[in-house]
């Protein structure tokens, strides 16, 4: 039996699959304190998580790395500065941050070159971007870059957010936009325990 690894169990609560990515490590600022991707398994299993692959693509995809191992690992490494760039851009612009160019100009070659991987399809609701080459290495990485173009160009820039408790980044879709926390139960109660053990020792001087 398979032991469930850490990016299978993310905690997905960005909003966003660009911010969810972007959450894959904890701690980008100083000495990281939790990285949730090691390998292009890690990503494949995370991308199946974040519900951008499908059970037969991801077995596609293992059988591809396995067959091409190099290659997988320098998309890893592809994948893993294009996280740290969507989070200095994102996190930037939740501290009221101009995005620096160099940043802005990665992604955007990140993400012309998913373009010339997607394709337009009419659904019975309506039309549906989707990814031609499932069988490429790279189609892990699509998505997510077109997801942080998408976030970046829509009325939602105003409303992305860092938690006060940790680095991890969304977009607040609360109805009075007063979100704080990535999680209440997380970040949110350890916050709360810290403030109070502070007036206890404060009050007990």
């Amino acid at each position: 039996m398979n032991e469930t690894r850490d990016a299978e169990i993310h905690h997905l609560i960005g909003g966003e699959l660009c911010l969810d990515f972007a959450n894959t490590l904890y701690g980008h600022a100083d000495a990281p304190i939790h990285e949730y991707l090691f390998d292009y398994r890690d990503l494949v299993l995370w991308s199946r998580h974040a519900g951008v692959l499908t059970d037969r693509e991801v077995r596609g995809l293992f059988r591809l790395a396995k067959e091409h191992p190099d290659k997988a690992g320098t998309i890893f490494r592809r994948a893993i500065a294009t996280r740290e760039t969507i989070y200095r851009i994102f996190a930037g612009l939740a501290q009221g941050h101009t995005p620096k160019a160099d940043d802005l100009t990665a992604l955007h070659s990140a993400w012309l070159d998913a373009m010339t991987h997607s394709s337009l399809f009419e659904t019975s609701d309506g039309f549906h971007l989707d990814w031609a080459g499932g069988s490429s290495l790279e189609r892990v990485l699509w998505p997510i870059t077109n997801s942080a173009i998408q976030l970046l160009t829509s009325d939602g820039l105003q409303r992305i957010k860092q938690c006060h408790g940790c680095d991890w980044l969304f977009v607040d879709r609360s109805r009075n936009h007063m979100r704080r926390w990535c999680s209440m139960d997380a970040c949110g109660n350890r916050t709360k325990m810290r403030r109070r053990h502070a007036r206890r020792k404060l009050a007990s001087r």
